[in-house]
């Protein structure tokens, strides 16, 4: 196992997401309504709704495209797309994305390697979760603060102190 563990999507996180896009399915009409109507049809227009809502600035919708083509789960594997929408998410103080995030700068998947943007995400991850989850978030950024200099990881607390004061959370 890697130093630093992608958070995969809950249970109840993914099972929402997909009850949400049978629902998508359903309310727009893109269910197979029609003979002519294949279930990858059905899937793409669910998939373009999601998408939609992604766009519109819907940090959950951003961080499942996210992760969907981080993982490759229905759109191509892509992770400057990763990256793309999980920054967004991330931005908007979605956990699980900045601790993905935090994973793809670890690894330079999607964007180029970088300690220090790693552990800002990885902390902020760390510091808006709990339980078992906060405890996989703070193994992960303390794995990070091993392969870095004093002076990195002064500079990437102050980074995340500076993200921190500019997002207060809810």
């Amino acid at each position: 196992m890697n130093d630093y563990q992608r958070r995969e999507p809950s249970i109840s996180r993914l099972g929402k997401f997909f009850f949400v896009l049978l629902g998508v399915l359903a309310v727009s009409g893109a269910a197979c309504t029609s003979p002519e109507q294949t279930t990858e049809e059905a899937i793409a227009a669910g998939l373009a709704e999601l998408r939609a809502q992604a766009e519109q600035g819907d940090a959950e919708a951003q961080y499942n495209l996210g992760f969907m083509y981080e993982k490759g789960q229905g759109v191509p594997q892509d992770d400057t797309e990763a990256v793309r929408w999980l920054r967004l998410a991330a931005e908007q103080g979605d956990v699980q994305a900045q601790s993905n995030l935090g994973g793809m700068y670890s690894h330079g998947r999607g964007v180029e390697q970088d300690i220090l943007q790693a552990h800002m995400w990885s902390n902020l991850a760390a510091s808006g979760q709990s339980g078992e989850e906060r405890k996989r978030a703070v193994d992960a950024r303390d794995a990070l603060e091993k392969l870095m200099t004093p002076a990195q990881l002064a500079e990437a607390q102050r980074l995340a102190r500076e993200w921190e004061a500019a997002h207060p959370r809810d």
